[in-house]
C-alpha cells in the first residue's frame, strides 16, 4: 500500500493539541457538588453504562477525525504487471566423439568430462535454444535446437563412443552445425565446437567451414580440451591383463581453432582440466547472455472510500452521543 498526499499525516499533530484542550477544559470546569459528612458507604455502589460512556461522544470524534485524515492522505493499492520480451539466442554444441575422448588427462575421461560440463551448461539456459552435434569421421545432428532441455540431457546421456566410424572430421561437424542454423531466424546464434584433435577425415576442411559459418553470420567459439603436456594416458583394455595405459601423443591444430574462432567473431579456449573447461563453457555463457527487454505497468486502486466512510459514521455516533444519549456528560 502506498499514500498518494502523505502530507496529510502533517494533520495528526492536531489529536494531542484536542486532547491537551479537551484536558484543560475539564479541569476548568465547575462542578456541581454536595457536601455529605461521610461518602463511605457510597465507594461500592456500581455506576451504570451512562457514568461508563460520558466520554464516548469524544472518544468517537478522535477516531473519527484521524480516520479523515488518513483518507485524506489517500492510501493506495499498487499491483505491478510486467510484459517480458525474450530474444533467445540459438546455440548448437559440436561434440568430437572420436576413440581419443576416452584419454584421461581430463577426469574420468574427456567424453565423460565434456558430457557433464555441456550439461550444466544447458542447464543453466532459459530461453536459448540449443541442438548438438556429434562427430568421429561423420557428423550428424544428434538434437536439433529447441527449447526442450530435458530431451537434451536425455540424449547427451547416451552420447558415447562408436556411434559413428572412428576418425575426426572437425570441418564435417562445424558444417553440419552451420546448416541446420544458416535459416535460424534469432537474433543471435552460436556454435560451440570441442575437440581435442586435428582434422583427419571428412570432405570439407574446418577452415572451409568456418568461412561458411561467417558467410551466415554465425559466431563460433572453439575449445581444444586435453592437458597441455606432450602426452595423455589412454587406457588399454587387455582380457588377460586386464586395463593398462600407454601414452598417446595430444595434438591439436590450435592455429585452425584459433583462425576458425577469430574469422567468425568468437573466441578459441584450451581446456587442460576439468575445472578450465568448466570455466571456458561459463566464460561462453557469459558472452552469451539472453537479451530481455522487460516493461512493468503499475496499476493503482483507492482505499480512501472505506476510511473516509468510517470517519462520517463515526462523527455521526458521537454527535448521537453527544446530544442525545450521554447529555449529562462533561463537556
Amino acid at each position: 500500500m502506498i499514500w498518494d498526499n502523505p502530507a496529510w499525516f502533517w494533520a495528526l499533530l492536531v489529536i494531542p493539541v484536542i486532547l491537551w484542550m479537551q484536558y484543560r477544559y475539564y479541569m476548568r470546569k465547575q462542578i456541581p457538588y454536595l457536601t455529605y459528612s461521610d461518602t463511605s458507604d457510597l465507594d461500592y455502589l456500581p455506576g451504570n453504562w451512562r457514568a461508563y460512556g460520558v466520554y464516548a461522544g469524544f472518544g468517537l470524534q478522535i477516531i473519527a477525525v484521524i480516520l479523515i485524515i488518513l483518507a485524506l492522505a489517500r492510501p493506495q493499492a499498487e499491483r505491478a504487471y510486467s510484459e517480458r520480451k525474450v530474444e533467445g539466442i540459438d546455440i548448437m554444441l559440436v561434440l568430437d566423439i572420436s576413440s581419443s575422448m576416452l584419454a584421461e588427462d581430463l577426469k574420468p575421461n574427456r567424453l565423460l568430462a565434456m558430457k557433464d560440463v555441456a550439461s550444466r551448461f544447458i542447464d543453466r539456459r532459459e530461453s536459448d535454444r540449443v541442438g548438438i552435434v556429434v562427430f568421429a569421421r561423420e557428423s550428424f545432428t544428434l538434437v536439433p535446437p529447441t527449447l526442450d532441455y530435458k530431451l537434451l540431457q536425455n540424449q547427451l546421456e547416451h552420447v558415447d563412443l562408436g556411434m559413428v566410424r572412428d576418425g575426426t572430421a572437425i570441418g564435417m561437424g562445424l558444417a553440419t552445425a552451420v546448416n541446420r542454423l544458416r535459416g535460424s531466424d534469432a537474433e543471435s546464434r552460436v556454435i560451440i565446437l570441442l575437440t581435442d584433435g586435428e582434422n583427419n577425415a571428412g570432405e570439407i576442411d574446418p577452415i572451409t567451414a568456418g568461412e561458411l559459418a561467417a558467410t551466415f553470420g554465425l559466431r563460433v567459439y572453439t575449445i581444444g580440451a586435453s592437458t597441455d603436456a606432450r602426452t595423455a594416458p589412454y587406457p588399454v583394455h587387455d582380457p588377460i591383463r586386464g586395463t593398462r595405459y600407454h601414452e598417446i601423443r595430444v595434438e591439436i591444430d590450435e592455429d585452425m581453432m584459433r583462425a576458425i574462432a577469430e574469422r567468425t567473431g568468437g573466441r578459441y579456449f584450451r581446456a587442460t582440466d576439468n575445472q578450465s573447461l568448466e570455466q571456458v563453457y561459463r566464460e561462453i555463457d557469459e558472452l552469451e547472455r539472453t537479451a530481455f527487454e522487460e516493461i512493468t505497468y503499475h496499476e493503482f486502486s483507492d482505499l480512501y472510500r472505506g476510511l473516509l466512510n468510517w470517519g462520517m459514521i463515526l462523527m455521526l455516533l458521537s454527535l448521537i452521543c453527544d446530544r442525545f444519549v450521554f447529555r449529562i456528560g462533561l463537556k
